[in-house]
């Protein structure tokens, strides 16, 4: 019995600390989202610091390279609690920049489709034979795909 009571006044002091926060998980946004076209896509990973990677997966749909399968990996990106910048290199004079954020699909878990959807706004800038670079921007809404079901 005293070794009990030993053991409770023991414990008393760090039960009566503040009560530890919980913290929320963080959203893993990285993985492939769909692009403009059936079968192109995005592979976006989000490292650490806000760091991200990935490329644009994308069919050519110039006269010299209308067909061809492009990778066009991003040059530079940014990733803050939900929002997502990037830059793509540029392939065959051609380069892409986004801005916009990360949100909740209509997906129910992370096997769905959809269950992060990538909103915002992707500018196309080309560089044409006389070397002037022109740009047209158009509001997107890129889904995720499909995650492989954990084991």
């Amino acid at each position: 019995m005293l070794g009990f009571l030993c053991l409770i006044l023991v414990l008393t002091p760090f039960s009566r600390g503040a009560p530890q926060a919980v913290v929320p998980a963080t959203e893993d946004y990285s993985g492939m989202y769909s692009f403009l076209r059936e079968g192109e896509f995005i592979q976006i990973t989000i490292e650490e610091k806000g760091k991200v990677s990935g490329f644009v997966s994308r069919f050519g749909d110039s006269e010299t390279d209308r067909g061809a399968f492009l990778d066009q990996f991003f040059k530079s990106g940014k990733f803050d609690t939900s929002s997502l910048s990037f830059t793509t290199e540029s392939v065959h004079g051609s380069w892409f920049t986004f801005d916009g954020v990360f949100e909740r699909g209509p997906g129910k878990k992370p096997e769905d489709e959809a269950y992060y959807v990538l909103r915002g706004t992707l500018t196309r800038f080309a560089i044409d034979a006389e070397k002037k670079t022109s740009s047209q921007a158009r509001r997107v809404e890129f889904k995720s795909f499909p995650r492989d079901a954990a084991p």
